[in-house]
């Protein structure tokens, strides 16, 4: 079994493409995942970039997709750490990167500048791979 870390992004890109992943794969998230889901989601509406209508079903999905959210001290302290390391201001990438340091075999950034931030800090994965049962 993979067990890839999925953001926001990620999530919301599952959720909009009706993608099931496969059985082999665990999925793995910060507990922060369903708020920035929830306020990507709102914010596409405020700017007349999405429905509401079909925001709130992406978001519905998200919901139901088997992610397990962690979010203890441990992972948090680990966050603050990389934070600093990477010369970050926020934790809230860092939260992704921690998670997929302590239980993860990847992290799956959709954003390239992310993917670049953290390369050599941990392993990454395309999206195709959430798809992918061999991957």
């Amino acid at each position: 079994m993979t067990r890839f870390v999925v953001d926001a992004a990620a999530a919301l890109r599952l959720a909009a493409e009706g993608a099931e992943v496969p059985d082999a794969h665990e999925l793995l998230a910060p507990t922060l995942l369903r708020s920035q889901a929830l306020s990507t989601m709102h914010e596409a509406v405020h700017r007349d970039a999405l429905p509401a209508d079909v925001a709130l079903d992406r978001l519905a999905r998200v919901g139901a997709m088997r992610i397990r959210l962690l979010g203890d001290a441990v992972l948090r302290r680990r966050a603050w750490e990389l934070a600093t390391l990477l010369g970050w201001a926020s934790t809230y990438d860092a939260e992704y990167v921690a998670l997929t340091q302590l239980q993860a075999d990847a992290l799956v950034p959709l954003d390239a500048e992310l993917e670049r931030a953290v390369a050599g800090v941990v392993r990454t994965a395309p999206f195709a791979a959430l798809l992918d049962p061999t991957a």
